[in-house]
């Protein structure tokens, strides 16, 4: 893994992460517990903070970025962060699944229990409220989420990339 510290800042992170060995890690970014970032995934807090919270997972490919004295980014807890996705000055409350391929902008706020469907733009300022799904360009809520989709989606990919992370070695770095 490439882990870099640009304008005095180096990456840090909780017990028990995995990082694949080509993910990268750069500046003022900080992880919980339990975490992954998997294969060509970038976490880039060059331009201004990264926050991240315990069990997340950021999956092959993801881009995790923020805008320079505008727009932080905070990540909440077991948070699944699907393939080739773009999370971008932004906040993810807890339990939050982003599909793969999507984009959301900066100063969006996704609340907890919500999912951003696979290839969907969330543009900025956009709030999704607690318990949505949100799809399409531009996404718009399509519909509230169930038990089904609570426990057998955002809940079974987080407790599914722990297991994925524990078959890799997770004495890092």
């Amino acid at each position: 893994m490439l882990i870099k510290t640009v304008r005095n800042s180096t990456p840090k992170w909780g017990k028990n992460c995995f990082f694949a060995e080509n993910a990268t890690l750069i500046g003022d970014v900080v992880f919980g517990d339990d975490c992954s970032v998997w294969y060509q995934a970038v976490v880039r807090g060059d331009v201004n903070k990264i926050t991240i919270g315990n069990r997340t997972n950021i999956q092959d490919g993801a881009v995790i970025h923020a805008t320079y004295q505008k727009a932080a980014t905070s990540i909440g807890n077991d948070v699944s962060i699907g393939h080739n996705a773009i999370v971008h000055g932004c906040t993810l409350q807890d339990k939050v699944l982003v599909g793969m391929g999507s984009i959301i902008m900066d100063h969006c706020v996704v609340e907890p229990y919500s999912i951003i469907a696979a290839g969907s733009v969330v543009p900025q300022n956009t709030i999704v409220t607690s318990g949505s799904v949100y799809a399409g360009v531009p996404a718009k809520k399509i519909k509230e989420i169930g038990p089904a989709l609570r426990e057998g989606e955002i809940e079974r990919i987080a407790k599914n990339y722990l297991m994925y992370a524990s078959w890799f070695s997770t004495d890092q770095p």
